[in-house]
């Protein structure tokens, strides 16, 4: 099963982007984030005549999310993360698909730092973190994807000085993002590619694309049941360079099939 996450960046004003990445890659399951779009906005005809099944949480000009699965309807389990009755941002879906349960959501940025928003970040962290631990012991595969709008490490930041000060390198949220990981989580992306400069997201300005100056904003993390099954895990770079394009690139992984137990003779 290929799994992806990709940051839109304005589902309507992005959709022939959209369409063109999913005939091209074919993935079997897509986390979208920043739909910025209300929920009757959603394009859902021209998903479905992709050949997609789709559930959503839209928001007007902000935030949204949505899962995307090939053929099938997407089973919802869960909308909204837990631990805030009041937060009304539109940034967490669970669903499953195929025997695996996948969470795509959209972390706060976080800025500017001090500041409510940069508390907002890691409040939504740690709730984050306590429900990821509920979903980590499930028996079957579980994948966190999305835009976490973290750079773990300096690996994952060109010119990592010149962030210091943004809430997306904060040591406090690279120190949050490692305590969920501790939980027993695989960054599947840099599991595949341990010693690799690779990015998920380049500015529109100073062609950041063009220089590669970039950061890796973009993450799956698979529990020890779909951590098992992880065969391959890349970033489509080529899309961030067609013509508007979101400043994302799309993120997958493809896990192996399931593998059958033998019956008693």
């Amino acid at each position: 099963m290929k799994i992806a996450t990709y940051n839109v960046n304005g589902i309507n004003g992005r959709l022939p982007v959209l369409l063109r990445w999913l005939e091209e890659a074919q993935p079997d399951v897509v986390c979208l984030q920043e739909l910025k779009a209300p929920d009757e906005k959603f394009p859902l005809s021209a998903i479905e005549a992709a050949g997609y099944g789709a559930i959503w949480q839209g928001q007007k000009s902000w935030n949204g999310v949505a899962i995307l699965a090939r053929g099938v309807e997407p089973v919802e389990t869960r909308r909204g993360l837990p631990g805030d009755p009041d937060d009304v941002q539109s940034r967490y879906l669970e669903a499953a698909v195929g025997g695996i349960l996948i969470a795509g959501f959209y972390l706060p940025n976080g800025n500017p730092r001090p500041g409510p928003k940069f508390d907002y970040k890691l409040a939504w962290m740690e709730r984050l973190i306590a429900h990821a631990a509920t979903l980590f012991d499930t028996d079957a595969p579980v994948v966190l994807a999305g835009d976490y709008n973290v750079m773990p490490t300096e690996m994952d930041v060109y010119k990592p000085e010149r962030w210091i000060k943004d809430a997306l390198f904060a040591p406090e949220v690279r120190a949050a993002f490692f305590r969920l990981i501790d939980q027993g989580w695989l960054d599947a992306l840099r599991a595949k590619h341990p010693d690799e400069t690779i990015y998920t997201f380049w500015d529109y300005f100073r062609d950041a694309y063009g220089r590669n100056a970039g950061l890796r904003l973009d993450h799956l993390l698979l529990n020890a049941p779909a951590a098992a099954r992880l065969a391959d895990a890349q970033v489509d770079h080529h899309v961030r360079g067609w013509e508007k394009s979101s400043d994302h690139a799309p993120v997958w992984i493809k896990l192996k099939a399931a593998r059958r137990k033998r019956s008693a003779t």
